[in-house]
């Protein structure tokens, strides 16, 4: 067991902490107990630590340090959790406790072991399943659903997965027969011996579970709709089920006010067809290179990113997404990256998405994607494609599930993680030469635009402590700022706009800020260093003028204003609040998003309307 110093040592040395949970705890109560169960019922973790009596803040650079601010009653908070743990829970879970001085304070130190799979899930009695059941997801502990609870007894698959279940308002009449030949197509090239080839269509249906007999009458499934139902059955009886293709023309995703950069293909079709339709659009569209195999006379153009990549991502998404919820798939193509969002969290670990084994949500689905040889469903479909990735020379993939939204996303990097112009970048960057781990996160960072702890971890293969050092030292040097904190820790490149609240060595940043930023400055130029804009900052004859205005302005004479503003310098939304009084919000919903759409006024970040960095400026003379 670890001691309470070293708990705290590691508490201060990282942004989050998965196994570790600090508690001022004054008294056993509720929070304590979930954490517990939270650690008893996470598969594979291990079991945890809290460490009780400590306190906590954050300091100026946004890190959360903890203290050890002590225990009043040491004995009575180890006596009262040792019976709470032993009575008020499902199974009883005898923790390990020791209390020891730190800086002349009582703490607890409490490891909890992980409960064993014939025990899980762990439970408060009193509230009963699954609301009782906690899990220790990331650095928190979340209540459990009903999808949590097979989870943790181990199962495989539920004994009834949510896409078994028969959609009572459809008719055997809502199977598209299209979609019957093409599975019968891809059956046969995968396995031309298949016993259920020789069916006829319904006991083919039936046999796949796409049908079921209820009362003597063939029912479509949930699995049978989404593979095979007709375009019209969908729309009646899952109107959002649809994949979405959205092309964006940058890096970043762009406002409602900027649709002229989007284009985006629907596809309302059962996905034996749909899925081979958004894959073609997909390589059709991708960055080809030139590769002249041995022996041949000829080259051959060959996508940069292989088509097995895209086709089990995209499997992924529809195998593991939830289907009780409204919502499209949707592909978003950026410039650099595709990004692939389902509507559901990951059933399984994403630290565990290299361990052999599948938490499959949809079985039903999953087993005719893998008879079909479009997906796997060991486990082994994420290694695959990183596998693939990596060699093509290609950054692996990064893998995100949010229990919060409700959703996972699978990002595909477009090109070589260090081009020619990310090496002229880091080169111009002030300071010491970056090291190797530290050059990938600047990249992710400025193709991205953040970069977390999680997604570090996932690149890069590093454990969670030397990713938060690296992490902390990029920030320490000025080259990433930290955002949020805990849990919700997050790192940008730095706003090279932001010059008055830098350390010395940030301003040398504007050295290289033609590099950070992604699009170029039309019109103006940047606020100089260390000023802070207001009237008497103004040019004489601008803040004459502009104090003459007044407050109530027509839109008109408004509109002139900002214009003569944005064409003496590059500014801020909010800094033209500041200087013309106005409500940032109203100010750039009234008048700045509609001067940007008739192109009285230019974004410097086109690709992205909202980006918290961005600045208007006037259009540059023809």
């Amino acid at each position: 067991m670890r001691s309470a110093a070293e708990l705290l040592e590691e508490l201060n040395a990282v942004d989050e902490s998965i196994r570790i949970e600090a508690k001022r705890a004054s008294e056993i109560g509720k929070s304590v107990l979930q954490t517990v169960i939270a650690y008893t019922n996470e598969p594979n973790l291990g079991g945890g630590y809290l460490l009780l009596g400590a306190d906590w803040k954050t300091d100026d650079k946004g890190d959360v340090l903890y203290w050890a601010a002590g225990l009043s009653d040491p004995d009575k908070i180890q006596s009262d959790l040792a019976c709470q743990c032993a009575s008020m829970l499902s199974v009883v879970v005898r923790p390990e406790m020791r209390v020891e001085s730190v800086d002349g304070k009582a703490l607890l130190a409490v490891f909890v072991p992980e409960a064993a799979i014939s025990q899980k899930p762990v439970y408060l009695q009193a509230t009963g399943l699954p609301r009782g059941a906690y899990r220790r997801i990331g650095s928190t502990d979340q209540r459990c659903v009903d999808e949590d609870i097979w989870v943790l007894r181990g199962e495989i698959q539920p004994q009834s997965g949510p896409d078994m279940a028969v959609v009572h308002d459809a008719s055997g009449h809502d199977v598209d027969p299209q979609a019957v030949t093409e599975y019968r197509r891809l059956r046969t090239k995968a396995n031309p011996s298949a016993e259920e080839l020789a069916y006829g269509d319904d006991d083919l249906l039936e046999a796949i579970g796409a049908l079921r007999r209820i009362d003597g009458e063939l029912k479509p499934t949930v699995a049978g709709i989404v593979l095979f139902g007709r375009p019209l059955a969908l729309r009646r009886l899952m109107p959002a089920l649809r994949i979405d293709y959205i092309r964006m023309a940058g890096t970043q995703w762009i406002d409602d006010s900027e649709e002229r950069f989007v284009t985006t293909l629907e596809v309302r079709q059962p996905l034996l067809l749909g899925l081979r339709q958004i894959i073609n659009a997909i390589v059709d569209e991708l960055p080809r290179g030139f590769r002249l195999d041995e022996g041949a006379l000829q080259s051959r153009q060959k996508a940069i990113l292989p088509e097995q990549v895209i086709r089990e991502a995209l499997a992924n998404a529809v195998m593991h997404r939830s289907y009780q919820i409204h919502s499209a798939v949707q592909i978003i193509r950026y410039a650099n990256r595709i990004e692939v969002i389902n509507p559901g969290f990951s059933l399984k670990a994403v630290a565990d998405f290299d361990t052999p084994g599948s938490r499959l949500r949809n079985p039903l689905i999953a087993a005719v994607l893998h008879d079909l040889h479009w997906a796997e469903t060991k486990g082994s479909g994420i290694r695959t494609m990183r596998r693939l990735s990596r060699t093509a020379g290609l950054p692996l993939p990064d893998l995100s599930s949010d229990r919060q939204k409700n959703e996972f996303k699978t990002t595909l990097f477009l090109h070589h993680f260090l081009t020619e112009d990310d090496y002229h970048w880091l080169r111009s960057m002030p300071g010491n030469t970056l090291k190797t781990e530290e050059a990938k996160v600047m990249i992710y960072a400025r193709e991205t635009g953040a970069i977390d702890n999680t997604a570090c971890r996932d690149f890069s293969g590093l454990n969670i402590l030397a990713v938060s050092k690296i992490l902390r030292r990029l920030r320490d040097r000025h080259l990433l700022v930290k955002k949020g904190s805990g849990s919700r820790t997050y790192y940008t490149l730095p706003d090279p706009l932001q010059a008055s609240d830098l350390h010395p060595e940030q301003a040398q940043l504007n050295l290289f800020e033609s590099h950070l930023l992604r699009a170029p400055l039309e019109g103006g130029k940047l606020p100089a260093p260390g000023c802070t804009l207001d009237h008497a900052t103004l040019p004489p004859e601008l803040a004459t003028f502009l104090a003459g205005q007044g407050e109530d302005l027509n839109q008109e004479n408004l509109r002139q204003l900002i214009v003569r503003l944005c064409a003496w310098q590059t500014l801020t939304g909010e800094q033209l609040a500041t200087l013309l009084k106005k409500d940032p919000h109203y100010l750039r919903f009234k008048h700045l998003t509609p001067m940007v759409r008739d192109g009285t006024l230019v974004l410097r970040y086109r690709e992205n309307g909202k980006h918290p960095q961005q600045t208007y400026s006037v259009p540059a003379s023809p």
